[in-house]
């Protein structure tokens, strides 16, 4: 029989601490309410769960966590079996016989050995943080206490159901174009390793006064063949830089504002936050999750330091009486951040520092004279200086721009005032999703003729550099 310790208070209110035997959690809290105690907490006392429940089965090595579509599969599962009428424990022994070995095998091992010892559904599952989420758990748990266990695996399923087919469809739109950026770029990278220095022998040998651009082009072949590392070396730092910033709280909300304003992908990211926020919210609020802990979970699934923070001052709000809708229509302004800024200039300097690193490399004797090298040093001091200028205008008008659109707090303070809160996030939830998979679709149909322009300028920029020169030879020839 499993033993629970508790925390209780007694008519005086002072405070017990105690253990007590009982075959469950429920039979536990009656016997102490029948000792004249209150109880304020109880749980499984920890080494007689494992007592209880036997010698555990051996479990197998894993690496990484479970997938999003397993954990999919396996709440579908569960919820038709529980709507059959199957016990718990032989629903999950019958899920866990069928399950690939990996994390999910070994949570829900550990999950029907803690349900043997007493634990309940909810707190088993909360044993296995990795594998099963706060909001999983809490919608698991709301569910146990309303006796409604079967509907809300059914919610549960249908919501990361919704979750991972979005994800799927964006990773689906994104997979071309990055295959057509990546081959392209190699195409271009063996044409100025290979046939550029080709050319450019044949000029040394007719010594050829080249064209600026004639130069700028050897110039930047000789960078890719023998300063290649500095094409990975200089993305990398700001890529590190970035990231050590994002450790701090106040730098990861910086960045996180700036990725909140990109151009195109600022939107997608806002509108996918948006989307996952309030379907998770209204999942919960329909599951029976009190507004506070549901509100408290959505802060933690946002994934976004200034949703985070704006879901903060909701709930301080709430707690003072208000509603929903109010602070979230005061607080979805980002306002200004410094280290937004930041990463605004940081974007901008970029094009103007590989310019100056192709410069420096040939001006030390790579290719091209001093002269036309300490031009293009000149040119890539006034790109970075306009970038970061182009930049920092650019945040400073955006910085006002609110996240949550007015559609989104109209439709929660109906909500609010119909007591209809669930159904209306869930039909925002429906329209962001569905904006997300447009604009995911537009963005694929635009980066392809992008993509066509840029080769077209590329070839066509290294096609004309190298006839510059062929042309002059052939009209002194003549």
């Amino acid at each position: 029989m499993p033993t629970f310790q508790f925390e209780a208070m007694d008519a005086t209110g002072q405070e017990i601490k105690d253990v007590i035997e009982a075959a469950s959690e429920e039979e536990a809290q009656t016997t102490i309410r029948q000792m004249g105690y209150f109880v304020t907490k109880i749980q499984v006392k920890k080494g007689a769960a494992k007592a209880a429940a036997g010698p555990r089965k051996k479990r197998p090595f894993a690496l990484g966590g479970a997938k999003t579509k397993h954990i999919c599969t396996f709440t579908r599962q569960l919820s038709i079996l529980q709507d059959a009428g199957l016990p718990i424990l032989r629903s999950l022994k019958i899920l866990e016989n069928n399950t690939k070995p990996g994390k999910l095998k070994n949570a829900l091992m550990d999950i029907c050995d803690e349900i043997e010892a007493g634990a309940t559904l909810s707190e088993a599952m909360s044993k296995c943080p990795k594998v099963f989420s706060r909001l999983y758990v809490n919608m698991i748990k709301a569910g146990e206490a309303g006796g409604a266990l079967e509907t809300i695996l059914q919610r549960l399923a249908d919501f990361l159901e919704s979750a991972e087919s979005l994800k799927r469809k964006v990773k689906g739109a994104l997979i071309y174009p990055i295959a057509v950026v990546v081959i392209a770029g190699l195409i271009l990278a063996l044409i100025m390793a290979y046939i550029v220095p080709v050319f450019k022998e044949m000029f040394e040998e007719f010594e050829i006064d080249l064209p600026a651009p004639t130069q700028l082009l050897i110039a930047m072949s000789d960078y890719i063949v023998q300063y290649w590392f500095l094409m990975l070396l200089i993305p990398f730092c700001y890529w590190l830089l970035t990231k050590l910033i994002r450790k701090f709280r106040h730098g990861r909300m910086g960045f996180d504002m700036y990725m909140l304003k990109l151009p195109v992908f600022g939107a997608l990211v806002e509108k996918n936050i948006l989307a996952r926020t309030t379907r998770t919210l209204g999942t919960l609020i329909s599951s029976g999750v009190p507004i506070l802990e549901a509100l408290n979970i959505t802060r933690e699934t946002a994934g976004n330091a200034l949703f985070e923070r704006i879901f903060t001052r909701i709930i301080e709000a709430i707690r003072e009486g208000e509603v929903i809708a109010k602070p979230m229509r005061e607080y979805s302004t980002p306002g200004f951040h410094p280290l937004a800024l930041f990463f605004w200039v940081l974007m901008g300097t970029f094009p103007g520092v590989m310019i100056i690193s192709v410069a420096l490399t040939a001006g030390r004797g790579v290719s091209g004279d001093s002269q036309s090298m300490q031009n293009l040093l000149v040119v890539g001091g006034i790109t970075t200086g306009v970038g970061a200028l182009l930049c920092a205008l650019f945040y400073m008008l955006k910085m006002r721009t609110r996240v949550i659109d007015e559609l989104v707090v109209n439709m929660v303070d109906v909500g609010e005032e119909t007591g209809e809160l669930d159904t209306m996030l869930y039909k925002v939830a429906d329209t962001y999703d569905e904006e997300v998979s447009v604009m995911t679709e537009g963005l694929t149909r635009l980066i392809e003729p992008l993509l066509i322009v840029f080769l077209g300028v590329a070839v066509g920029f290294i096609v004309i550099s190298l006839f510059l020169p062929l042309v002059k030879l052939i009209s002194e020839l003549a």
